[in-house]
């Protein structure tokens, strides 16, 4: 349907003050409903509907994404570098416009781009496969947030814990990296899982491949990545209070990384990872078997979260940072 016209806009705003509903006056003018709520409400209320202002306002955004598709089109290089990191790299449009901003905007005569300019362009192109593809690779940001068991046997605690109280205090600051936080994905039907691991200070992502959720196992394969890390990276992890982790002395025998247990229902206070896992879910959504993923999958997925420019990291990557931290990135391996 067409978009609403200034003629319109009067009529609502005389019908509205004749106390017509927004029913009545979407029958009147054979629109929608939800049309016409719509366009009231942008106004603000009932009361503050403007025509004119309302009018002005929906040719700005207009203008907008015409602007945005013909700044994007005239420069190759630019719609080939969002087109190609948004469906090859999985970046955000935020990612894509600071990191081109930041290495490309003068090499282009200082043409510089914005993320809302990148989002206008993508929903103002008309419809077909380019359109469909480009909306999928925009990441779909939702808080990440394990189910929580109510009621049934209280948890039983694990043996020699070291409560995240007992950590130490510059884990809470990231000025110096080493310092890890841990979790599990579990997959279709809780019968397969990944492990994940985050640092905190470069948000450096390793994937952890596992065959069960056997704790012993899953405290030797946590160890096997960690080991091949830097010695100055492998300080403490930090994880939550599932059974998993029963084996957590295996892990320190075997790297010397000490870990720590978050307390019960506090996702907050592993927060990195909390986020990691959301992110990494982009991928592998819910409902994934782990048993079937390759591992050249897991490591290409490993690769590309750490190859993504981080706004926290000032829009550099983690590898770059690790790199700067530590020299010669080890995780690639």
């Amino acid at each position: 349907m067409k978009r609403i016209r200034l003629e319109e806009r009067i009529e609502i705003y005389h019908l509205l003050k004749l106390n017509y509903s927004l029913r009545k006056i979407a029958k009147k003018l054979k629109r929608s409903v939800s049309s016409i709520s719509y366009e009231v409400k942008k106004g603000g209320s009932i009361e503050q509907y403007n025509p004119i202002l309302s009018d002005k306002r929906s040719k700005r955004k207009a203008k907008s994404r015409r602007f945005a598709k013909r700044k994007i089109d005239k420069n190759e290089r630019l719609k080939n570098f969002i087109i190609y990191h948004l469906k090859e790299k999985q970046w955000s449009p935020e990612q894509i416009a600071k990191v081109w901003n930041r290495d490309y905007a003068k090499v282009e005569g200082g043409m510089t781009i914005s993320h809302e300019t990148i989002y206008a362009y993508i929903y103002v192109l008309p419809r077909g496969s380019l359109k469909r593809e480009l909306i999928k690779a925009l990441r779909q940001e939702r808080a990440y947030r394990r189910k929580q068991k109510r009621g049934g046997k209280a948890q039983r605690s694990i043996e020699n814990m070291l409560s995240i109280h007992e950590r130490p205090k510059e884990v809470e600051d990231r000025t110096i990296p080493g310092h890890w936080e841990g979790d599990l994905i579990v997959g279709k039907r809780n019968q397969s899982a990944l492990g994940t691991l985050v640092e905190r200070t470069t948000r450096t992502v390793l994937l952890v491949p596992l065959k069960s959720r056997d704790a012993k196992h899953v405290a030797e394969q946590f160890a096997k990545v960690i080991k091949k890390l830097p010695k100055e990276m492998k300080l403490t992890m930090t994880y939550d209070q599932g059974r998993e982790m029963a084996k957590h002395s295996i892990i320190t025998k075997m790297t010397g990384v000490k870990v720590y247990f978050a307390d019960p229902r506090s996702p907050w206070q592993r927060g990195t990872n909390e986020n990691t896992n959301g992110l990494i879910r982009q991928y592998f959504p819910k409902g994934t078997d782990f048993n079937k993923v390759p591992l050249k999958e897991i490591k290409r997925v490993q690769d590309l979260l750490n190859g993504r420019p981080r706004k926290v990291l000032n829009w550099f990557t983690p590898y770059e940072v690790f790199d700067r931290l530590v020299g010669k990135c080890s995780v690639k391996k």
